[in-house]
């Protein structure tokens, strides 16, 4: 750490927008006169000052930050007093929510900017007044909840400005209404469309291409790059930086949206669309009733042949399907249908602007099921994923990296990247090389937490190996005695929807005598359950993949954390085994060069739910012996913030029963009278 008179030669020596930021984030800075919880870090300072460097070089920074360094801060107070014109992107709409409707304010408001800022998400965000009035009208509702659903969007929306479905607090993310009432770029009528004016969507653009700085998510970002239809094309090239939060999200979403994509979901649409759309404007001049349930069979039909014996969630490798007859002969079938469709949509097209659009669908359905007909592109994967409901075929470069290279080199402009896990070297090469960013300047900022006298490490040694029968059901013991020796307070995380399942219902019955609620993923949407988890006075809650990241339960509310195994890529992955493929014909090794790195990434991200605040204490649990048995754990464990190891499970209990004592004496003197 420099001195104090060092660190005051090294502010003097910078440029007048990096000694304002020094400034800003000093002990009597405007942040700590705004907030007296402030409290001055070398760690975030030195970020913000890698964010000034690289706006003011208009350079290209890739910088880790761990948890607790407040990185969100770190790079807006120097957006902010830049005065530069830049877009925010981040990887969900809850972080969106919170930079714009918190973050942004509170500063603008500490140090007296008159900057002006914008929302903008994606169509699916917004309310369609067009589709909102056809919905009044359809016959076809799921049940009477959805009609209750709708009933209270028909309130809202006589007074809300901005459409943003997430002003209803109420309504399911899951909700079955939400497509009836949104849009998509397939059936907006853009300004065709008799409530153009009116447009939640097209109003937000507006307002986004005034703004000084503009919120979006990577999904926008990437979707404008596949379809130029989202009002980016327009706003990219206006802004003088773009700053990626949640940045390690970066790849996988450009890869879901540079492919293509035909799911049976999509089909069902089309034909739900074809039948309202038919019948109100074109009645009489159409078998849409047949057509749209033909479209409808042939949906169900290829849904079947793409799951096989194949229950619950899963993702295929396309050759596990392709070329089997029943497979391509569905396939076939929706092809005929699109074509069928698609001739009699064309004889009315002229009807009105939702039948000409219909017949846009049609067209672009029928090249979609052709493209999926013929071999994959050579630089491309395929796969196939499954849900309870759906199939989703998908074709997609293995990353992002000539795409976003093209993006970063086609003008002057700074780029910074940022997220608490990018890497687990000082190149932060996982990231770097997966986005083609090898060249640009990387920095990695420690969490400022004392890890080693907050936190502790178990790993069981005697387990039953992952894979073995066994093991979930020795996850939940554990796990079952961890939450009883702490009060609840517990987070189990596994790694599959399966074992998801599996522990949730063996921790339930085991917890159960203890009045020890248990909440499982699934059951309730994912705000919901965090809620209700926060709100149980003994409770412990059980989730995937969606809880791994993003949540953030500083305090007492969350003392243990529990994975299952270690969260390796799934070997049989068609993304996984591409991307293996395409490493081994480089020169590089699988294993070590995409296997671990990955994994260490995803045990970084669950590990980083214990510890939220500089007071937080905690144990981390990691059912998986190879963490400390293998020699690659090493570099696993290298990965994780530094806790304290603990060599048995008595002294983990043993922790966890001091940190149960510690929360009952806090809480009976918080309810003590003075």
């Amino acid at each position: 750490m420099k001195s104090t008179p060092e660190r005051i030669a090294a502010t003097s020596a910078r440029s007048p927008l990096r000694a304002e930021v020094a400034q800003a984030f000093s002990a009597d800075g405007e942040l700590a006169q705004a907030d007296r919880r402030f409290q001055s870090r070398e760690v975030q300072t030195d970020l913000a000052d890698a964010v000034a460097e690289a706006l003011e070089s208009r350079s290209v920074l890739v910088a880790e930050a761990g948890t607790g360094v407040g990185k969100t801060f770190a790079y807006l107070v120097p957006l902010l007093l830049s005065g530069l014109r830049a877009m925010v992107s981040t990887a969900t709409k809850s972080l969106q929510d919170q930079l714009f409707l918190r973050d942004l304010p509170r500063l603008m408001q500490t140090f007296g900017l008159p900057v002006q800022i914008a929302l903008l998400k994606g169509r699916g965000s917004y309310l369609c007044l067009h589709r909102l009035e056809q919905a009044r009208h359809t016959s076809e509702w799921p049940d009477r909840q959805a009609m209750r659903q709708l009933a209270r969007i028909e309130v809202w929306a006589q007074g809300t400005r901005t459409g943003d479905l997430a002003e209803l607090d109420s309504l399911d993310e899951r909700s079955p209404v939400i497509p009836l009432v949104t849009s998509n770029r397939e059936n907006c009528l853009g300004s065709e469309c008799p409530k153009f004016r009116q447009c939640h969507v097209v109003q937000a653009r507006r307002t986004a291409l005034q703004a000084d700085i503009v919120v979006v998510n990577h999904h926008l970002f990437f979707a404008d790059m596949a379809l130029k239809d989202t009002g980016m094309a327009e706003l990219l090239p206006t802004v003088d930086a773009v700053v990626f939060d949640e940045a390690h999200q970066l790849n996988e979403a450009g890869v879901q949206f540079l492919g293509k994509m035909l799911g049976t979901s999509q089909l069902l649409d089309f034909s739900r669309d074809l039948l309202a759309v038919g019948l109100t404007e074109a009645r009489g001049f159409g078998p849409w009733t047949e057509l749209a349930a033909r479209c409808e069979l042939a949906a169900r039909e290829l849904r079947l042949a793409s799951a096989g014996p194949l229950r619950g969630a899963v993702r295929l490798r396309w050759e596990e399907r392709a070329g089997r007859p029943e497979f391509t002969e569905a396939l076939e079938r929706v092809r005929t249908v699109s074509a069928e469709m698609l001739e009699h949509l064309v004889a009315v097209a002229d009807g009105g602007p939702d039948l000409a659009k219909l017949e846009d669908r049609a067209r672009a359905l029928a090249a979609r099921v052709e493209a999926f007909l013929q071999a994959p592109a050579h630089d491309h994967v395929r796969w196939i994923d499954l849900t309870t409901h759906q199939a989703r075929l998908t074709e997609a470069p293995l990353d992002i990296r000539e795409t976003l290279r093209a993006q970063v080199e086609g003008g002057s402009r700074a780029w910074i990247f940022t997220s608490a896990t990018l890497g687990a070297d000082p190149a932060l090469s996982w990231f770097t090389r997966s986005v083609g960013m090898e060249e640009a300047r990387t920095l990695q900022a420690g969490s400022p937490f004392d890890y080693a006298a907050h936190a502790r490490l178990y790993v069981p040694t005697r387990f039953p190996k992952p894979g073995e029968p066994a093991h979930p059901g020795a996850v939940a013991e554990l796990a079952g005695r961890c939450a009883q020796a702490l009060g609840g307070r517990t987070f189990v995380l596994t790694t599959t929807l399966r074992s998801l399942q599996q522990i949730g219902a063996a921790l339930r019955e085991r917890l159960a005598p203890d009045g020890i609620a248990v909440f499982v993923q699934g059951e309730a949407p994912k705000r919901a359950m965090l809620a209700q988890f926060l709100a149980a006075p003994r409770g412990v809650l059980v989730g995937s993949h969606s809880f791994w990241e993003g949540i953030d339960v500083p305090g007492d509310a969350l003392q243990c954390v529990l994975i299952d195994k270690l969260p390796f890529p799934p070997p049989n992955d068609p993304l996984a085994e591409a991307r293996s493929r395409q490493l081994e014909a480089e020169g590089g090794n699988a294993f070590n060069d995409y296997f671990i790195p990955e994994t260490a990434i995803a045990l970084k991200q669950g590990a980083g739910r214990l510890i939220r605040s500089e007071t937080d204490r905690g144990l981390l649990v990691v059912c998986d012996s190879r963490l400390v048995q293998m020699g690659y754990g090493r570099r696993l464990r290298a990965a994780l913030p530094p806790m304290t190891p603990l060599a048995s499970e008595d002294l983990a209990l043993a922790w966890l029963r001091e940190l149960a004592e510690a929360h009952a004496a806090s809480a009976s003197h918080a309810t003590t009278p003075v």
